[in-house]
């Protein structure tokens, strides 16, 4: 499984505007929205999906990383958006600091095995630091996709 295999080219942004949690995955959600990833009826609700999972425990996973997900009955697919914050968010990430990288994802609700498959894979991606520190210096959403797909080429 690659990335690009479920991430929604439309909903990847290199300028977040939101400033808290809540926000931010409204943001993220209205955007895929947009892109066509979720219908705008179900909008409220995978928003309420996702709020509840962070209040299981953060998404944000530390070095400036936060993988909101859940899973819903709202899509058929998994899917997933990716946006950049120039500012840092406070995610409540273990490490305390700002989240800057942010995966969206939402998985239908009997796929356990590709929801975790996609969560490990974009975590592999992420672990790598050069990589990190390129997606927070991208200019627009091109560059963003153009370097998940040669970093994504590169992993086994």
């Amino acid at each position: 499984m690659k990335i690009l295999d479920f991430l929604c080219p439309d909903a990847v942004t290199a300028d977040l505007k939101a400033t808290t949690k809540k926000e931010l995955i409204e943001e993220m959600v209205t955007m895929m929205v947009e892109a066509g990833a979720f219908e705008k009826k179900h909008k409220a609700k995978i928003i309420d999906v996702l709020m509840a999972r962070e209040a299981l425990g953060s998404t944000a996973i530390g070095q400036g990383i936060a993988i909101p997900h859940g899973k819903t009955d709202c899509v058929d697919k998994l899917v997933s958006g990716l946006a950049i914050s120039r500012k840092g968010i406070d995610f409540d990430a273990l490490d305390g600091e700002p989240a800057y990288i942010f995966f969206l994802l939402a998985a239908p609700m009997d796929s356990a095995g590709p929801h975790l498959k996609a969560l490990a894979r974009v975590s592999r991606l992420l672990k790598d630091k050069y990589f990190r520190e390129s997606l927070k210096a991208v200019k627009d959403a091109k560059e963003i996709l153009e370097l998940v797909a040669r970093e994504d080429a590169q992993l086994n």
